[in-house]
């Protein structure tokens, strides 16, 4: 009795090394955008400017700056929460850019029967 496999699956030695290489492409694509995402800066801002982070693509803070006119000796609270606001921001825009970015590469991946 044989296996039937799904249409466009087996086929040989041949298609399957088609399909190795181009999941060693796709590896090689997903290595080279990963390095140019961690590479990128992001500027987010929260507060209407009041707090700004300069955020890397590795989710690392390099740079916050308050406004002189936030800082308030008595309300300490609305200036942490207006950092945390824009520092979730920032890590939400990285993450979801970073993702949607990787999502657009592998989606060209195209393997009979598994994809």
């Amino acid at each position: 009795m044989k296996a039937r496999l799904p249409k466009g699956v087996g086929g040989g030695p041949q298609n399957m090394n088609a399909m190795i290489r181009q999941a060693q492409k796709l590896q090689e694509d997903m290595d080279a955008l990963q390095a140019e995402l961690d590479g990128r800066e992001y500027d987010v801002s929260a507060g209407g400017g009041a707090v700004k982070i300069k955020i890397k693509g590795t989710l690392e803070v390099q740079n916050i700056e308050i406004s002189p006119e936030i800082v308030d000796p008595d309300d300490i609270e609305t200036l942490s929460d207006l950092i945390t606001a824009a520092v979730n921001e920032a890590i939400s825009k990285v993450t979801a850019t970073n993702e949607e970015e990787k999502n657009k590469l592998s989606s060209q991946l195209s393997i009979p029967g598994v994809f």
